[in-house]
């Protein structure tokens, strides 16, 4: 098993690849069917945000190994505008895409560990998932 794999995101096509790729990714890593899909679904809300307003942007998946806890760690980074406001990004039903605003928070509870940093540059954010 690679270490580390990298899908790019240009196209909604795109999303697809890596959703398939982190699904069997995290099965190699040893997750349970439910952490699997956890690491997937987390894939394909964060892929779709960048699709959706940066239009570019790259999904990152890692094993992590520390001491005795295993792991697959999933980084999504984007160059767009950024998120204006990060608090409200993170609530439940706040919007601005004419979505139903539960993609952030919805990940941030899928997940074990949830970091997001953005700035006009861009967005970067890393959401861990233990092995149970």
């Amino acid at each position: 098993m690679r270490e580390v794999e990298c899908y790019r995101l240009h196209l909604e096509t795109d999303i697809a690849i890596a959703v398939m790729g982190s699904y069997t990714y995290a099965r190699t890593c040893g997750l349970a069917p439910q952490q699997m899909s956890e690491v997937a679904t987390t894939v394909s809300e964060l892929a779709t945000n960048v699709i959706k307003y940066a239009s570019d942007g790259e999904v990152w998946i890692e094993h992590l190994l520390l001491g005795a806890r295993e792991g697959v760690r999933v980084t999504v980074i984007d160059r767009g505008p950024g998120i204006a406001d990060l608090d409200n990004a993170l609530r439940d039903h706040f919007s601005t895409g004419q979505s139903l605003g539960l993609g952030l928070p919805g990940v941030q509870r899928l997940m074990d560990e949830f970091t997001i940093d953005t700035s006009s540059g861009g967005t970067r954010v890393a959401a861990i998932k233990w092995r149970a």
